[in-house]
């Protein structure tokens, strides 16, 4: 899992994306505390050939990434 809270855009995509490339995760779940992070994760997931889901935590959101 990575924790992206307290990040502002772009590290929690550079965050990810260093995942993605080191280890080609068939599953990974993301924790970031704004908008901006769900949209542009997901933006970028996407992109990646992976199925995003969103659940809203609190204050804070839960990305899961699925191929």
């Amino acid at each position: 899992m990575i924790d992206a809270r307290g990040y502002i855009c772009p590290m929690p995509v550079v965050m990810v994306q260093k995942e993605v490339r080191a280890n080609a995760p068939g599953s990974l779940e993301v924790m970031v505390d704004n908008q901006c992070a769900v949209e542009n994760v997901t933006r970028f997931g996407s992109s990646q050939g992976y199925q995003v889901e969103v659940k809203p935590e609190g204050p804070d959101f839960r990305l899961t990434l699925k191929k």
